[in-house]
């Protein structure tokens, strides 16, 4: 049985941008929905306000889950035809996987906070929901720039 390390270390970079941006996201989600959840006991009808605004944290996690499928398509475990890589294949996309596993991860926390704000401004005042939206938004953008650049990554390396 060979030892396949470039293989394993591509695993662990697809591995690394699922769980990181998984768990942030499943924290961040968790976050808005307890600050959602105080809002809508006080007023029912602000439900559709706090629930778009729980699921924006939530996109990063959907990066990860797509940078991780880009990367076991390159490699062929999406598809059944396994590559064998070198270890620094392996080690390239391992490097292509980390922008959007720390960014995505850091991104997310930060914009639970913004959203959590986001929630608390509804609460008080329903007719800012665009404002509140932007704030999370604003966030966001990192987590699309860190996904872009794992995705150009990723393609830049030839197997």
């Amino acid at each position: 049985m060979r030892i396949m390390t470039g293989v394993l270390l591509a695993f662990v970079g697809a591995a690394l941008a699922v769980i990181t941006t998984g768990i942030g996201s499943a924290v961040a989600v968790g976050m808005v929905g307890e600050c959602a959840a105080g809002v809508v006991t006080e007023d029912p009808d602000k439900f559709g306000q706090t629930l778009l605004l729980q699921a924006l944290p939530g996109t990063q996690g959907i990066y990860g889950l797509l940078t991780g499928f880009l990367i076991m398509q390159k490699v062929g475990i999406i598809g059944g035809n396994l590559v064998e890589l070198s270890l620094y294949q392996g080690l390239y996309i391992l490097a292509a996987a980390l922008p959007i596993t720390v960014v995505g991860y850091l991104s997310t926390i930060a914009q639970s906070k913004a959203t959590a704000a986001g929630v608390a401004m509804i609460a008080k005042r329903p007719e800012e929901l665009g404002k509140a939206i932007v704030y999370a938004v604003m966030v966001e953008t990192y987590a699309v720039l860190a996904l872009l650049a794992s995705i150009l990554l990723l393609f830049g390396i030839t197997l």
